[in-house]
């Protein structure tokens, strides 16, 4: 036997012993910073009993209840939602156990509700070329992720994409001031091209998360994006499974750019890693359609588990009285700052972008040609084994096609002391990188 976990063995297996605040500890003694939130999930940070409690409380009061009833522990989620961090307009919740499954209900909603609607050829679902929304079939195919449909391309559904604005790699040069109008020329053409007859919804995150590092759209695309949608019936369902609840330092990524999307999708903040939860959220109308047409998205079995939803209450509890996700916010720019100052004229970093608690810093062979690194050279994992050894565990980023990006989406609890350790973790990375 290679390995007991995981399923696929891993080249150099890495046994945890413990994790409290924003640090992981080893099994071998080592402390380790988690800059990387886990998988970008961790808000709160780790061992808060307040949470273990509300979670063995609800175990205690019902262990399994199918989805569509009502318990105390949904009631009081939704409630928590509704008064303190969903948008007006998106009242209607629908509850999963994580975000593949909810980016397919988000589709599946929107399939329904052009049915419902009486736009029953709407069946098109555009996506974008750099992008990620899950790893069920459905969804690894919907995604512009060539790394995670690898071995899978013979059974993968081929979607419509759009080109993802990405400002620094613009096809008409780095941060070009007509980049805006580029992107959305392409979405014009795009919707075109397709019919505007056929496409029931674009699904898109605000900002890019781990599969781009971090990219953030050009300044006035997403309101003038919502407009072109709008104009043809085609719904924006919004991928904030990583920016949600605070990550951006704001409540969701999509309030950075006034953009009102139709159904939002929100998960890893929702629990800060408590528990396996995400959500559906949309418009009223949207749901009552759907209803009156007597169809139904369907819950998934561990859909809205009375655990996970008490869990989810009190990490949000904890989030706005101890006021994380402004302090997400500053303590992120404060982060963002240092690391441009003291990398900002690297010669293998391309740039070091993000909002709140999540930035993306790109790698490359050469900063003035942009030139990538070779796939081969595994220069991410170098990176990311470089940082642990020197106390930090960044997140490795990047589609394949895509690469090499470094991302932080540290819990939002960190100060000074751990924003120093990144700084000094990442320049023995890079040090580590030049010289080999």
């Amino acid at each position: 036997m290679t390995g007991i976990w995981p399923f696929v063995p891993s080249a150099s297996p890495i046994s945890l012993s413990h994790a409290q605040g924003a640090y992981l500890y080893l099994q071998n003694g080592d402390k380790i910073l988690d800059a990387a939130g886990g998988a970008v999930v961790a808000n709160i940070g780790h061992g808060r009993r307040e949470v273990a409690d509300a979670i063995h409380a609800a175990t205690l009061n019902a262990t399994y209840v199918v989805p569509p009833w009502l318990t105390p522990e949904r009631e009081a989620l939704v409630h928590e939602l509704r008064d303190h961090w969903l948008p007006d307009h998106l009242p209607s919740v629908h509850l999963c156990s994580g975000g593949s499954e909810a980016n397919e209900s988000a589709i599946k909603m929107a399939i329904q509700y052009q049915l419902a609607i009486g736009q029953s050829q709407r069946k098109l679902i555009l996506a974008r070329n750099l992008s990620y929304h899950g790893t069920t079939i459905s969804m690894a195919g919907l995604s512009g992720h060539a790394s995670r449909k690898r071995g899978l391309e013979s059974i993968l559904e081929d979607h419509p994409q759009i080109q993802t604005p990405y400002p620094l790699r613009c096809p008409l040069g780095p941060h070009h001031p007509d980049a805006c109008e580029y992107y959305l020329q392409d979405l014009e053409t795009t919707i075109q091209e397709l019919g505007p007859e056929n496409i029931a919804a674009l699904i898109a995150e605000p900002i890019n998360g781990s599969s781009g590092g971090a990219i953030t759209p050009p300044e006035g695309y997403w309101s003038a994006a919502q407009k072109i949608l709008n104009r043809h019936g085609i719904l924006l369902i919004m991928d904030e499974v990583m920016t949600g609840f605070g990550r951006t330092g704001t409540a969701f990524g999509s309030q950075l750019y006034g953009v009102e999307p139709d159904l939002l999708v929100a998960g890893k903040g929702l629990a800060g890693g408590y528990a396996a939860i995400a959500g559906v959220f949309g418009r009223a109308h949207i749901a009552e359609a759907i209803g009156d047409a007597g169809l139904n998205p369907m819950f998934h079995t561990f859909g809205a588990l009375p655990q996970s939803c008490a869990a989810s209450t009190a990490v949000l509890k904890i989030l706005r009285s101890e006021h994380l996700v402004e302090r997400a916010g500053n303590v992120g720019k404060i982060a963002l700052e240092r690391l441009q100052n003291a990398f900002g004229q690297h010669p293998n970093i391309a740039e070091i972008r993000g909002a709140g608690m999540l930035i993306g810093i790109e790698i490359v062979r050469n900063r003035d040609t942009l030139e990538r690194f070779d796939e081969a050279a595994r220069v991410t994992d170098r990176i990311i084994q470089s940082a642990m050894n020197a106390g930090v565990f960044f997140y490795p980023g990047g589609t394949g096609e895509y690469r090499d990006v470094v991302c932080i989406g540290a819990p939002f609890i960190i100060d000074e002391p751990e924003i120093a350790l990144i700084e000094h973790a990442l320049r023995i990375a890079l040090n580590d990188l030049d010289q080999s």
